[in-house]
């Protein structure tokens, strides 16, 4: 692991371990490396498929080039990161070093001239960003599904703990923890699905995106095919129409996409911080851990105060880069470039988060003894009920009725039960409230 103190991001020293993967999609190695395949597949791709026009390449060729684009290594980026200092351009320090490599073999040498032919540096950047970008994106989705996966678990583990709602922070009809538990896992589900179906473009098509250096040089070709042929190699799609950048819309979406299941995660890590603050949910104790540098007793809801604070991180360059990176004065400007780079950062954060809300949700538990301590105390949220019966059987009072009982007030056992013996209804009606409690008030959640 390349671990140092002194890296600017906390992604690259303290959690450096939890984001390794998305590292190795994101980096500045892993973009240099993308681009540096590209250019050769492309020079390859001319010449198997369009030899009337390009020189065909030979099988110990190909087999050198292969074996060339395999050994790819850290070496091959700091020699590449030393041609840029000269060159001042990024893409065009990445030609060159395929061109030395070429101009030490007798054979290859006779290649150079196809070497990032016809395209503009942003063709490269284009289809780059989109694979990166692609395999970041299922990196997330894998990462999400675990997440949902453990929800689920739970869910099912505590589908029969019935427990006190809260609607403005007050008591509200019970529910289940499984169910409570379950809307987040449905709605990760339907999120996660929008998010496949994204599809990721690319361009290659020069310079403004018209084909000029193709078409001036071959014109027989069809370029927007075979640019597309080729795009689609890679399980991109090609956008068709284009300025010199591709408008990065579906980049737009992605984001726009991957905020939406942050705010899923961050709406769970809120309520169950809030559930472990009111002794709902107690956290398992973890030999070695320490809660509070002062106050020995406290286990602190530190995972989900972690996960909280990195999605936020996430959203927030989430939101500046769907609004940033679809625009471009006229055919295009640089400024995206430097933006773009950073997006492996909102993925990093993101997963990060992940990491830490799957980690707490590990450690939760019902607190079954307050659990049942408040729904004891509360059984006021059963005047809900009354009153719905109450209308069933022709009262028309029957809310005014209830709120004149029990609006800010406390009902015990004892009260509910004498109100309910006053009522004017049907023996039936009456034996069904009075044999309710505030634990069996669930409706349906134990079916959902």
């Amino acid at each position: 692991m390349n671990y140092s103190h002194n890296n600017i991001s906390p992604l690259d020293n303290r959690y450096i371990d939890k984001v390794d993967e998305l590292r190795k999609i994101f980096s500045e190695h892993a973009l240099i490396k993308t681009r540096f395949i590209i250019e050769i597949d492309w020079l390859i791709f001319l010449c198997r498929n369009y030899q009337t026009h390009f020189k065909s390449i030979s099988k110990s060729s190909l087999k050198k080039l292969n074996s060339f684009k395999d050994d790819f290594g850290d070496r091959d980026v700091q020699k590449i990161k030393k041609i840029e200092k000269r060159t001042n351009h990024d893409v065009k320090a990445v030609e060159y070093y395929i061109r030395s490599f070429f101009k030490s073999d007798k054979i290859l040498k006779n290649y150079i001239h196809l070497i990032h032919f016809g395209l503009t540096s942003e063709d490269v950047n284009s289809l780059s960003y989109a694979l990166m970008i692609k395999n970041g994106t299922a990196y997330q989705i894998e990462k999400a599904s675990e997440c949902k996966k453990i929800i689920s678990k739970l869910s099912n583990k505590w589908k029969n703990i019935s427990f006190l709602s809260r609607t403005h922070g007050q008591p509200a009809s019970p529910s289940t923890i499984g169910k409570e538990l379950k809307v987040f896992s449905s709605r990760l589900d339907r999120e996660i699905g929008i998010l496949k179906k994204i599809i990721p473009m690319a361009k290659f098509s020069g310079a403004t995106g018209n084909y000029h250096t193709f078409d001036i040089a071959v014109d027989k070709i069809d370029w927007p095919k075979a640019s597309k042929k080729f795009i689609q190699s890679y399980r991109v799609n090609q956008n068709e129409l284009t300025t010199q950048i591709e408008p990065h819309d579906w980049i737009a979406e992605t984001l726009d996409s991957l905020t939406r299941i942050n705010n899923i995660l961050l709406d769970l890590s809120q309520d169950v911080w809030i559930y472990i603050s009111n002794d709902i949910f107690v956290l398992k104790l973890i030999k070695g851990e320490v809660g509070s540098s002062t106050m020995p007793h406290k286990v602190n809801p530190i995972d989900f105060e972690n996960a909280e604070g990195n999605l936020g991180l996430s959203n927030a360059m989430n939101s500046y880069f769907s609004n940033k990176l679809t625009k471009s004065r006229l055919q295009r400007d640089l400024s995206d470039s430097t933006v773009l780079r950073n997006v492996g950062t909102s993925y990093g954060y993101s997963c990060l988060a992940i990491n830490s809300l799957c980690k707490g949700l590990n450690k939760i538990t019902p607190n079954r003894k307050v659990i049942n301590e408040e729904l004891d105390n509360n059984w006021e949220v059963l005047t809900e009920a009354v009153q719905t019966i109450m209308r069933l059987e022709g009262i028309n009072d029957a809310y005014e009725q209830l709120k004149r009982l029990s609006r800010g007030k406390r009902l015990d056992k004892t009260s509910y039960i004498k109100f309910v013996k006053t009522l004017d209804i049907s023996t039936k009606s009456k034996e069904k409230l009075l044999k309710l409690t505030p634990h069996s008030y669930v409706g349906l959640a134990k079916k959902l």
